[in-house]
């Protein structure tokens, strides 16, 4: 009995190892498959395929629906794995950029980005950012942009609409940055909040 329940730790731990190496390579190979690094844009197939292997491994190439992939995806949320293991992530700049636009009753526009209290909360927003960038679904996409914007709402609550404007920062590469070319935006998604909707859910019960 007692080397029956070492095997079945054994195996528990082997599996935990297991998700947390492939979680890591699988942010590492995605850095390194968006050409942020010294390596040749050659290479840059090369580690979409390992990309992709990873991901095969944890389940995310199967459909949404399916039961195997909700209790793998469930249990590396819960274990935290799913978040913080890019262990090897040269991941210096942010790769995304979230500007919210702000309308008043006045005619006035104002720009604001999501509110930081802290260095450490600057990480977070660009880990963040990271996540809402990769993830495949569109609702829970809109839903975590909509929870930054309500917190930005909370600062300013006579805007009567808020536009989310969401997109990816384009860096050069190191020849281009020697020449003078600078980061640039590609625009990927907006959405946009009004004061019915924030009304709307604040009397949801």
């Amino acid at each position: 009995m007692a080397l029956s329940k070492r095997r079945v730790y054994l195996a528990g731990l082997a599996l935990q190892l297991f998700l947390i190496i492939t979680v890591s390579s699988r942010d590492t190979f995605w850095l390194l498959s968006e050409s942020r690094t010294i390596f040749p844009e050659s290479s840059k197939n090369y580690w979409q395929r390992a990309e992709q292997i990873a991901s095969t491994a944890l389940g995310q190439r199967l459909p949404v629906t399916n039961p195997a992939r909700q209790i793998l995806t469930g249990y590396l949320d819960l274990a935290g794995i799913e978040a913080g293991y890019g262990f090897f992530a040269p991941n210096v700049p942010n790769s995304y950029k979230l500007v919210f636009e702000l309308r008043f009753p006045d005619g006035r526009v104002e720009y604001e980005l999501p509110r930081v209290s802290n260095a450490a909360s600057i990480l977070r927003i660009a880990g963040l950012l990271d996540k809402i960038g990769r993830t495949q679904s569109e609702a829970l996409r809109q839903t975590i942009v909509g929870m930054l914007a309500d917190a930005v709402w909370r600062e300013h609550s006579d805007a009567t609409t808020i536009r989310a404007i969401f997109g990816s920062v384009m860096l050069p590469s190191a020849p281009e940055f020697e020449h003078g070319k600078r980061e640039s935006y590609e625009f990927l998604y907006a959405y946009d909040f009004s004061v019915s909707d924030k009304s709307t859910e604040q009397s949801a019960p």
